[in-house]
């Protein structure tokens, strides 16, 4: 079972990848695209909800989306021509460090993607690449709410707690503008539609060659979730704003 598919039912009821309820990606939008005319970039967008959500209220707001899942990308097609969205979502297949553009972007986005750049500082730098100047980025990532055990850090990696993380982000040339903790409801939500909607795939379809494998995920990640970081992990969505001119890779036009 490949992680592609894995990923996408784990997603069926939780369409944001990454843990913010309704409430929480509505006030970040709110806040990142005050005009409702901005041009928006999600590098590593998966299934493109982010940009979905920001297209369906404002009518004025044109919107790319960059990953490498196809799956994801097509899902994202066909719930924009649902929507009637279509005519101002691109969407790219291709890895988001190798994206270029012949425009800048008003708002860059990247929530729970830092991955897809090697960290958040690296993911940052390639986001002020796409930045308009007096544009923003919408970042969104893990750090250690507490101390966390080894195996927690074997699991998720060597992240920093909060005020190292808000440290790294300042003294690498921006400026926090608004910021939301993710709630501990927020987080258990995020890693129950891993668990759960699994699980759920698994015994609906017993007969499934993939049937064994998808138990034994959800099984794995419950159990990590529960024994190994769920009292140590955190998520925090920066909406920042770059106090350094950024060095665009893309063509402006006059």
């Amino acid at each position: 079972m490949n992680r592609e598919l894995i990923s996408r039912i784990a997603h069926t009821h939780h369409p944001v990848a990454a843990p913010l309820n309704d409430d929480s990606v509505r006030s970040l939008l709110h806040r990142a695209l005050p005009r409702g005319d901005e041009r928006i970039l999600d590098l590593g967008c998966g299934g493109a909800e982010w940009l979905l959500r920001a297209l369906q209220d404002r009518p004025g707001v044109r919107a790319t989306g960059v990953d490498t899942a196809e799956p994801a990308l097509a899902h994202a097609r066909t719930a924009a021509a649902e929507r009637g969205l279509a005519e101002r979502l691109d969407l790219h297949l291709l890895p988001a460090a190798e994206f270029t553009s012949p425009h800048p972007f008003d708002l860059v986005l990247s929530v729970g993607a830092t991955h897809a750049f090697g960290g958040l500082l690296p993911t940052l730098a390639a986001a002020r690449t796409h930045l308009a100047p007096g544009g923003h980025v919408l970042i969104g990532d893990s750090y250690w709410e507490r101390e966390p055990s080894p195996e927690a850090v074997g699991m998720l990696g060597d992240l920093a707690d909060l005020p190292t993380t808000l440290d790294q982000v300042t003294a690498d040339g921006w400026t926090p503008v608004y910021g939301h903790l993710s709630t501990r409801g927020e987080l258990d939500a995020y890693e129950w539609s891993w668990t759960g909607s699994l699980a759920a795939w698994a015994l609906d379809h017993p007969d499934h060659p993939d049937h064994a494998e998808a138990l034994a995920t959800a099984t794995a990640h419950r159990t990590g979730w529960l024994r190994s970081y769920r009292a140590s992990w955190g998520f925090a969505s920066l909406l920042l704003r770059s106090t350094t001119d950024p060095q665009p890779t893309h063509n402006e036009s006059p």
